[in-house]
């Protein structure tokens, strides 16, 4: 492991201590699991989307989760503001790009974030990363993401594009940035069966790195967290609703001693 170990353990306990304030303008499909993950994990969330206040709330919080699954004007708007903001306090900022290619208004928005603000993490599925890669790029294919090796190669172009920590989410999970690549293995395919679990790991995302001021060490720090939490939780569910009271449980009670056991990272 490339990895202090005892460093990437510490990163929930330092959570847990300094309970961080995380904005989250988020999906409003999958709010109320955000707020509760952010609950779970010891960290105080805080959902403002009203373009009138979003600065001010901002300015007194430790971390910004932008989520594009619910787009709007208004929105994104709300989210360039905030965004600003938290750049200008020097608070990391985290986007994730739900849908990215859905629809001509997603990609301008996506254009415009990736353009204007100075992000820390971009944490997406194979695709979502594939199209952010393709428009930072202007090549053509580069968003038809096939394997892992296209997967690499467009994490490391966003990467480096943008300054941002890329994750791109799957059975394993691939952490890049302009000098290191990190394969966090840790999970269990019952987390697909869950809205949302996508949308709660880059809000928990934000919290470490509000914490934890190395990106890399946070996000796989986070990554690991989340997959081992989602482990524990299989060991206990019947099902998609028996797993998420399980996993909730899980974020609320995983110990360094069960992440030192149980954590698998590679690189």
């Amino acid at each position: 492991m490339i990895f202090q170990a005892e460093r990437l353990l510490q990163v929930p306990l330092t959570v847990r201590k300094q309970k961080p304030v995380v904005h989250a303008i988020t999906n409003w499909v999958t709010a109320n699991d955000v707020a509760s993950a952010l609950q779970a994990i010891g960290a105080r969330p805080i959902m403002a989307t009203a373009p009138e206040e979003v600065e001010e709330i901002t300015s007194r919080t430790d971390a910004l989760v932008l989520n594009l699954g619910t787009p709007s004007p208004v929105r994104i708007e709300a989210m360039l503001l905030a965004g600003l903001q938290a750049n200008k306090d020097g608070h990391p900022v985290l986007f994730d790009p739900v849908g990215a290619a859905a629809s001509k208004f997603r990609i301008e928005s996506c254009k415009r974030i990736l353009s204007i603000l100075r992000l820390t993490v971009i944490r997406g599925n194979q695709a979502e990363i594939g199209t952010l890669a393709g428009q930072e790029s202007h090549l053509a294919g580069v968003d038809s993401v096939t394997g892992p090796e296209d997967l690499n190669q467009a994490s490391q172009h966003l990467s480096k594009m943008t300054g941002a920590v890329v994750v791109a989410s799957g059975p394993q999970d691939l952490i890049v940035s302009s000098e290191k690549r990190v394969i966090v293995e840790n999970g269990h395919p019952m987390m697909g069966k869950v809205l949302g679990m996508g949308c709660m790991l880059t809000a928990v995302l934000g919290a470490f790195n509000a914490v934890e001021k190395d990106p890399v060490m946070a996000t796989v720090s986070a990554i690991a967290f989340f997959g081992l939490a989602g482990e524990q939780a299989a060991l206990l569910a019947k099902g998609p609703g028996t797993f998420k009271s399980a996993f909730l449980d899980s974020l609320f009670s995983l110990t360094p001693d069960q992440m030192r056991k149980g954590i698998r990272i590679k690189s």
